[in-house]
């Protein structure tokens, strides 16, 4: 397995982290493969009760490394597409610890987390809007299940920085702690979870996020349909060429 996703199981808490503190965890190729095989053996481990992930250094994920777009063959789907799916369909309790920079993929992979806890130095982003992009991991879907249309559209609409409070607020986190301590605090957590039967838990999880599936699967057809034409549009050029000039983006021209 790739040293970029470390994995240890602690009495049935299976941690997973994000491991490139160089780059901010951004995920890249061998990463998401990584995930995507970490998430589908453990869903068939019975040794595994639940997950914790996590990211190490001082940040959770800074989302997607636009590189690694580059390495993956133009004919074949990449592999962020079936780590997502692979996420979204486990069947055991997730738990997420949190600080730092979420962006992005580093932010939509936690609307699949039972629980999330973060840190009180969080900045979460979903920057899409402001990317001439659209939303992906069924974050359209799931953050307005998680936490209201209104509050979601505001989000997905503005791309603004989200701050610990405002997750707690508005429902993304479930308690925020200092940045030193979040950490343990979701592992003492998840120890409270893995101390279940398994099997019990699969069943609870499956009546919390079955009714959800159809939507859920719905909204990968239609963010993979849309990023498809979005990603290289007039729009996505531009807000890619002022960042690389360290200049406002202009859509009003294009």
């Amino acid at each position: 397995m790739s040293d970029t996703i470390l994995t240890d199981n602690n009495d049935g808490v299976l941690v997973v982290t994000f491991n490139r503190p160089h780059k901010k965890n951004a995920i890249n190729t061998e990463m998401w493969i990584a995930l995507r095989e970490t998430f589908l053996a453990a869903d068939l481990d019975d040794s595994v009760v639940c997950i914790l992930l996590t990211g190490s250094g001082d940040d959770f994920c800074a989302g997607v490394d636009l590189a690694s777009f580059g390495e993956a063959s133009p004919e074949e789907e990449h592999p962020f597409e079936s780590a997502a799916r692979a996420v979204a369909a486990f069947g055991k309790p997730v738990v997420a610890a949190i600080k730092g920079i979420a962006v992005g993929g580093g932010a939509t992979i936690l609307f699949h987390a039972d629980v999330v806890y973060v840190g009180e130095g969080l900045r979460m982003r979903l920057p899409f809007a402001n990317l001439g992009l659209v939303p992906e991991w069924a974050s359209s879907y799931m953050l307005q299940a998680n936490i209201g249309a209104q509050r979601a559209a505001e989000l997905f609409y503005t791309a603004q920085w989200i701050d610990a409070d405002k997750a707690l607020g508005c429902g993304i986190a479930a308690a925020v702690l200092p940045d030193s301590s979040v950490y343990d605090h979701a592992l003492a957590k998840a120890q409270e979870i893995a101390q279940w039967p398994v099997n019990s838990l699969r069943e609870i999880k499956a009546c919390l996020k079955l009714p959800h599936k159809a939507h859920v699967d719905a909204a990968f057809e239609l963010e993979t349909a849309a990023m498809a034409r979005q990603a290289g549009s007039p729009e996505n050029i531009e807000a890619i060429t002022a960042f690389m000039e360290k200049r406002p983006a202009n859509f009003r021209n294009l």
